[in-house]
């Protein structure tokens, strides 16, 4: 009994050491990503703009509901749009940890803001990453 207990604990902390590791190595490999892609994104998006003000800001709440903003029009149209569905298992592990991270930005904002701070940054860049691949997916012209 205690042996079965003891094997799930270490197997539950295993699949989140993994999880957070994979998302770590998905969001540095996307950001880089979408940078060498070069795909133009809309200017009505505001994670850049977040992104840059994250180390000034001191109030994060407006920063976080700018990011939930974003977060809605991508999922509108992913659910709505022709062509632009989440196809791949990596981009349903960034969705995933996206929402892991408003949860530890929720749990963190008043306690560590840092840790909230940088959570905000791991959203931000996911919802880049994840805008970076819907543009490609439509056919926007890379940056000039």
């Amino acid at each position: 009994m205690i042996a079965s207990i003891i094997i799930i604990i270490v197997s539950g902390a295993l699949l989140l050491y993994w999880f957070r590791f994979t998302c770590i190595l998905l969001v540095r490999n996307g950001v880089e990503e979408v940078r060498t892609l070069g795909v133009a994104i809309p200017g009505s998006f505001s994670f850049s703009e977040v992104q840059n003000r994250l180390h000034s800001a001191e109030e994060l709440d407006p920063l976080h509901h700018a990011l939930q903003n974003d977060y809605q029009v991508l999922s509108y149209l992913v659910a709505h749009a022709s062509g632009l569905k989440l196809e791949s298992f990596e981009e349903r592990l960034l969705v995933w940890d996206y929402k892991a991270m408003q949860v530890w930005y929720s749990l963190t904002k008043t306690a560590a803001p840092a840790q909230a701070r940088e959570a905000l940054g791991e959203m931000a860049a996911v919802l880049g990453i994840i805008a970076g691949r819907i543009g490609q997916r439509a056919g926007l012209q890379p940056q000039a």
